[in-house]
């Protein structure tokens, strides 16, 4: 496949899902509301909205769409997939060819795999993302557009969280971020505060190769990428003065986010803090039923129960304090809390642990 082909085809793919976000689902929304304007009660769950518009040829079309782009979009004749593993034995070579310096990179060829990873291809990607060689650089080629709105912008949402937590307390020292992928969240934390120590881990070893690689472009960085569960780490109690994750929570099971909680507690100092961007602002039934019908589509398993679970409560019960729950701007033109278009409800989760 010729790169040529492969940039117009998936820049057709971004082109029909900003469609999707702009003009399908407003549609959609306005159908909605059209038909429930002589309610005297709107549908109060998602059950009760998806019987009201589920079964209609807008929805219907909206679903298709979402899923089907995405399994083009790995995996079509033009997909990431594709092209990756048709420049394997040159993706792989650029790899190698790069110096990666003693402490960058630590992997665990026997690290266990839980099986709520391995079971299934999140987010449509082949094999998901640990498993093949080549998935770290596939996951970063397809991250790059993942939300329709931004297009191919994507470093000023992980750069907006960063300045977020810059701005809530003191300069951190010892950094954790946790379930990193390929550095994408990390890369922020140590360009912004450059003399911290910034620890980044994952389950993925081809995911933290393509991470360890990139900060080794990066000559004053003091990253390091461990191979390694953020449920059951080796750090010793109160390591970290910041301890931070990037769209990780709605990947894990309800059992698992408990155990994600307690670990980041564990490891945080007295008087540290703690930052999630993920997924949960979703303000009302319409939103919740969007919300459910892109996890299964977008084969997110945990992403509804994740929905479900009051984090505030859950932070409060591992003694965390000055707890906030944010809706996030993730660009300047968007409304976090009344977008008219199609967007991830991303939030913001921050607590602190108490000075001791």
């Amino acid at each position: 496949m010729d790169d040529r082909s492969f940039i117009a085809a998936q820049d057709f793919i971004l082109d029909v899902k900003r469609f999707w976000t702009t003009e399908i689902y407003p549609a959609l929304k306005a159908d909605y509301e059209n038909r429930t304007a002589s309610f005297e009660s709107v549908p109060d769950t998602s059950e009760e909205v998806e019987a009201l518009i589920g079964s209609t040829t807008l929805y219907r079309f909206y679903a298709w769409l979402e899923r089907h782009l995405q399994r083009l979009k790995y995996s079509g004749r033009y997909g990431l997939y594709p092209y990756h593993d048709g420049k394997r034995r040159e993706l792989m070579a650029s790899v190698a060819g790069i110096e990666i310096a003693a402490d960058r990179l630590t992997l665990n060829p026997d690290l266990p795999i839980p099986e709520y990873y391995r079971k299934v291809d999140i987010h449509q990607h082949p094999g998901g993302i640990w498993r093949d060689e080549i998935a770290g650089f596939v996951y970063e080629r397809g991250a790059r557009s993942t939300t329709p709105l931004m297009g191919k912008a994507h470093k000023d949402l992980h750069q907006r969280f960063t300045s977020f937590v810059a701005n809530q307390g003191t300069t951190p020292s010892h950094i954790l971020d946790m379930g990193c992928g390929f550095g994408k969240s990390t890369r922020p934390f140590y360009e912004t505060f450059k003399e911290a120590i910034v620890d980044a881990i994952d389950l993925s070893a081809p995911c933290l190769k393509v991470g360890a690689h990139e900060a080794g472009y990066c000559t004053k960085s003091t990253v390091r990428y461990r191979q390694m569960d953020a449920l059951t780490t080796d750090y010793d109690d109160n390591t970290f003065d910041l301890v931070t994750s990037t769209m990780l929570i709605h990947e894990l099971p309800p059992a698992e986010i408990n155990q994600l909680f307690q670990e980041a507690t564990r490891v945080l100092a007295p008087g540290g803090r703690m930052a999630h961007l993920d997924f949960h602002h979703v303000p009302n039934a319409f939103a919740r039923f969007i919300h459910d019908g892109h996890a299964r589509r977008n084969n997110e398993p945990f992403m509804s129960s994740w929905a479900d679970i009051d984090p505030v409560a859950l932070m409060a019960e591992k003694g965390l304090i000055n707890i906030e729950i944010i809706p996030f701007q993730e660009a300047d033109d968007v409304d976090p809390l009344n977008n008219p278009f199609w967007r991830f409800p991303w939030t913001i989760v921050y607590g602190e642990k108490a000075p001791a």
